[in-house]
């Protein structure tokens, strides 16, 4: 089968991609951070469509920054680049989350669950997990200096080895480079040890992929760049993923690319060998078109975004609490007691229970990933239960957000078109900020009920607000500025569409969402 303009994959933000093939599928697990349920993998049947197969996390350690109290968060930190591995009947799941600085280990006999989870000791950024073919299993991690260790098995479970000859150095990169060797994706290939990296050398300013090979775990390892192309996008380089091999016998990579404020999307390319390396596309570069096999021809796949009227209860890996269509996920642990569906009606009211500064305070935001390279959305918002100084409304999620909300100010209801613009910490951004939003345009209204749209265009990353004079008409009137959207490491996140309310003056007002369209 021959595909024409394959990439970008998914249109989504699906960071540090792994991937492996199981009994006629493929499964792929990426970065998901401060969303919950977290840690999503999807499943494919030819490695260019995906759907949602399963969140292997409803919740993590449960702390106080993780539920978003007082003014506590974990913004650019939580789940990173897991690790999806399978082994004799059982799928394994390992991560680090840079809010707890703990390893974790999650297990299941099925995709779709339940998954055991349990600490690995120690902390293993962008570690990739290898079973050898002689029952040992190795973990290789590190950022610059990366390193192998051998984990100690018995019976299912993983845990730190006991011996003192069992972690070693063994690739390290040069001094020049603005990022050092990081995202370990680690393979035994016909008898040998590979292990895919992605640096960025000061020599080109780019994401690039190295591939290092061995003929033993422990090295000695030698490797060279194999992938450096940027699809002419950007100048921003595709790399830090894995490679996976086809029951035919064809290898594919999956990896990423940066590409503005939508985030971090898939991409995938043909792989081929000289000799023992792995050959990228063509000799490094990208092809815009090339063949895949497809496993399960005719398949329908659910979308990994969508509208949705409400009106129905999900159940999600047998926890049925969450509810919700799984393209939605929370920012931050939901308090799901201040949460209320009325599935008749196809409404979700959420009630605040704190003051905030502002939108990244907000508890039980309601969020889905925006698509590459444009997407609008639309949703009802009744705010008769809003407290004077409550915002509720739709935002574009991200440290320099943008929204339109309606407020209600001495008894009477206005609608405001908002943004925040992070000017501190260039690209690091400001993951505790604690200020205002910029209010662009106000304007009073004499109903509660109102339908509000937000557009997002990814050519030039800018976010506009429009709202209905009446719920029944067909053409919005924008409110406020066109908003430049920013990818900010504080972050470190695609921009979101999201549901939101939240308070500054007293807690305890609601507000309820109906009706959510999602136009491509």
């Amino acid at each position: 089968m021959n595909t024409q303009n394959i990439n970008p994959i998914t249109k989504l933000d699906y960071p540090d991609p792994d991937v492996i093939y199981v009994d006629g599928a493929y499964y792929m697990v990426s970065t998901t951070m401060y969303f919950m349920p977290g840690c999503e993998i999807l499943r494919s049947y030819d490695l260019v469509n995906w759907e949602h197969a399963c969140y292997v996390l409803y919740r993590l350690d449960s702390t106080p920054a993780q539920k978003l109290f007082g003014k506590e968060n974990i913004y650019g930190q939580g789940m990173w680049a897991a690790s999806l591995r399978y082994n004799k009947g059982l799928f394994y799941i390992c991560f680090v989350a840079n809010d707890t600085h703990k390893t974790y280990i999650f297990t299941s006999a099925s995709i779709e669950g339940p998954w055991e989870k349990y600490t690995l000791e120690g902390f293993y950024h962008d570690n990739s997990i290898l079973f050898d073919d002689d029952g040992r299993v190795y973990i290789v991690y590190g950022n610059k200096n990366i390193f192998i260790k051998k984990l100690a098995i018995s019976g299912e479970r993983l845990s730190d080895s006991d011996t003192h000859d069992t972690e070693k150095l063994i690739i390290s990169d040069a001094d020049d480079a603005y990022l050092g060797y990081e995202g370990s994706h680690f393979y035994k290939i016909n008898g040998k040890y590979y292990i895919l990296l992605i640096h960025i050398p000061k020599s080109t300013g780019k994401r690039t992929e190295s591939c290092f090979i061995s003929d033993s775990p422990f090295g000695p390892y030698t490797g060279k760049d194999v992938c450096d192309d940027d699809r002419n996008y950007r100048s921003s380089g595709v790399a830090q993923g894995g490679i996976i091999k086809t029951p035919n016998g064809k290898w594919y990579g999956m990896l990423f690319q940066d590409s503005g404020a939508v985030g971090r999307i898939p991409i995938l390319m043909p792989v081929t060998w000289d000799g023992d390396y792995p050959v990228f596309g063509d000799n490094g570069h990208i092809p815009e078109s090339f063949d895949i096999e497809d496993l399960k021809p005719g398949h329908c796949y659910n979308p990994l975004v969508s509208s949705d009227d409400f009106k129905t209860e999900y159940s999600l890996q047998g926890n049925s609490s969450f509810g919700f269509k799984p393209c939605w996920q929370f920012n931050h642990e939901p308090d799901l007691s201040l949460i209320k569906r009325n599935l008749t009606d196809g409404t979700v009211t959420i009630t605040t229970d704190k003051l905030s500064s502002n939108l990244m305070q907000a508890k039980n935001t309601l969020t889905q990933r925006t698509l590459f390279p444009g997407c609008s959305s639309t949703v009802i918002v009744n705010g008769s239960e809003l407290k004077d100084g409550d915002y509720a409304g739709l935002c574009v999620l991200e440290s320099c957000y943008g929204f339109i909300a309606i407020t209600k100010r001495h008894d009477s209801y206005y609608l405001v078109m908002g943004k925040r613009d992070i000017i501190t910490g260039g690209i690091l951004g400001e993951r505790h900020d604690d200020e205002p939003f910029d209010e662009m345009e106000c304007i009073r209204i004499e109903d509660s009920v109102v339908r509000l749209q937000s557009h997002v265009e990814f050519r030039d990353d800018t976010a506009e607000f429009s709202y209905y004079e009446k719920i029944s008409d067909t053409s919005p009137k924008k409110l406020g500025i066109t908003h430049k959207l920013q990818f900010k490491l504080d972050h470190f996140t695609g921009a979101r569409f999201g549901l939101f309310i939240y308070s500054t003056k007293s807690f305890g007002g609601s507000a309820s969402f109906s009706d959510f369209k999602y136009q491509a």
